[in-house]
């Protein structure tokens, strides 16, 4: 790794905060703690999966309003550690009392709480994570430190939830005397999660520099950031490049969000894979979406963000049609794994984009209105899939309606400008 502006330290540091923080989806959105709640602590499944889905619904409206708020005011504070710093402390606080949800109904409300409170302050700290990376290394450099930082992240994630799998999950017999009938090795994932975000969150807090602090009150620095916040809307003309970018990243995140969703459903409905099976699925799409993030992480500093997400866009539309056409396992097994392969770059590439065209002042602001862009719209590709899939009593047609949303996102991006370091 070469010598940056804030140094190989920081830069290091930055990284692990993803490492720290991809535990938290890996296990209590997707794999673990989801599959839990749906079997084991929700009335019946169906029940559990409606419940679920609107508390993710309900988490995704209040990131979408809060993010760009909090952005305007920590842009006036000037410092960004503080705000990252209680963020992750609430979602690591929220994430570690999911251990108190036991297999209950009773207990399903305060879980679907502490996941959504989790939720809300993960996605809110990762507004001023983001932010962070213009002011750590060289705009020339952004492209390749945000791939790093998202392949590192499908790392960590990946190695929590093996951890959690073959230390708790798994074994006939627990560790530390845990009761399966409580489903206490299951529930400990939960702190584990939490232990894991927070000790690999330190080194950014330590060693990744911050803008200083401006000697404004908190409720001055409410009244300016709000303010400021209107007056970019306002002026949205202004910004007519980033609004059109936004606008093609809302559609096409949605699609990716989407397509992790449902994959695993997909695999399982379609091709008759079992459980393990599809774990093994989510864990090999894991290592090539990360491989995919490292290795076209010099390629965005190389030709631009705009063409590395225009490359993924596309590739994953000719991937996807084609997977929508094949019925033997090894072909869906070959197609998924090259689809995660530009899943990373797609994500790494928007991030870095917005690294290089918000203006430096108000970094935090507009990486608000990017999270804003990612949740917006987050009900409507689950909302297609399941009615195309209820209309046509077929998983290839409600699959099918992912792809546009890929197509229409190449589309608005074609006219965006890129400003390059």
């Amino acid at each position: 790794m070469t010598k940056t502006a804030a140094g190989r330290r920081a830069v290091i540091a930055w990284c692990l905060y993803d490492w720290a923080n991809s535990a938290f989806p890996a296990i209590v959105q997707t794999f673990v703690f989801a599959t839990y709640f749906t079997s084991a602590v929700a009335p019946t499944p169906a029940v559990g999966t409606a419940l679920w889905g609107q508390a993710n619904s309900i988490a995704a409206l209040a990131i979408a309003i809060l993010g760009p708020v909090f952005g305007a005011i920590a842009d006036q504070g000037g410092a960004r550690k503080p705000w990252l710093s209680a963020l992750t402390l609430l979602s690591v606080v929220a994430t570690a009392a999911l251990w108190f949800v036991r297999p209950n109904p009773a207990d399903a409300i305060f879980g679907l709480a502490a996941m959504g409170i989790a939720t809300i302050g993960f996605e809110l700290g990762t507004t001023f994570y983001n932010a962070m990376l213009p002011d750590l290394v060289p705009a020339e450099r952004v492209g390749r430190v945000s791939g790093w930082g998202w392949g590192v992240g499908y790392a960590g994630g990946l190695v929590c939830l093996l951890l959690a799998l073959l230390l708790f999950v798994q074994p006939d017999t627990p560790p530390f005397g845990l009761d399966r009938h409580l489903a206490e090795h299951v529930r400990i994932t939960g702190p584990l999660t939490a232990v894991w975000f927070a000790v690999f969150a330190v080194p950014l807090l330590l060693w990744v520099p911050d803008r200083p602090a401006v000697a404004m009150g908190i409720a001055a620095a409410v009244r300016s950031g709000v303010g400021d916040l209107f007056r970019t809307l306002a002026q949205a003309r202004r910004h007519a490049n980033i609004a059109r970018f936004l606008l093609a990243k809302m559609i096409y995140i949605d699609g990716l969000n989407t397509l992790f969703t449902f994959g695993g459903i997909y695999a399982a409905g379609t091709f008759g894979m079992s459980l393990k099976e599809v774990l093994l699925f989510g864990i090999l799409l894991n290592i090539t979406a990360g491989i995919g993030a490292i290795g076209f992480a010099w390629v965005d500093d190389w030709i631009g963000a705009k063409p590395t997400i225009l490359i993924s866009l596309v590739a994953m539309i000719l991937l996807g049609g084609a997977i929508l056409l094949v019925d033997g396992k090894l072909w869906f097994y070959g197609l998924a794994l090259a689809i995660g392969i530009f899943l990373g770059p797609a994500q790494a590439a928007s991030r870095s984009f917005m690294a290089r065209v918000a203006p430096p002042e108000r970094r935090a602001e507009f990486f608000g209105l990017y999270s804003f862009a990612g949740k917006a719209t987050a009900f409507v590709g689950p909302a297609l899939v399941g009615w195309a899939t209820y209309v046509f009593d077929s998983q290839r047609a409600g699959m099918a309606t992912i792809v546009p949303f890929f197509i229409v996102g190449v589309l608005l991006l074609l006219p965006v400008k890129e400003a390059r370091g």
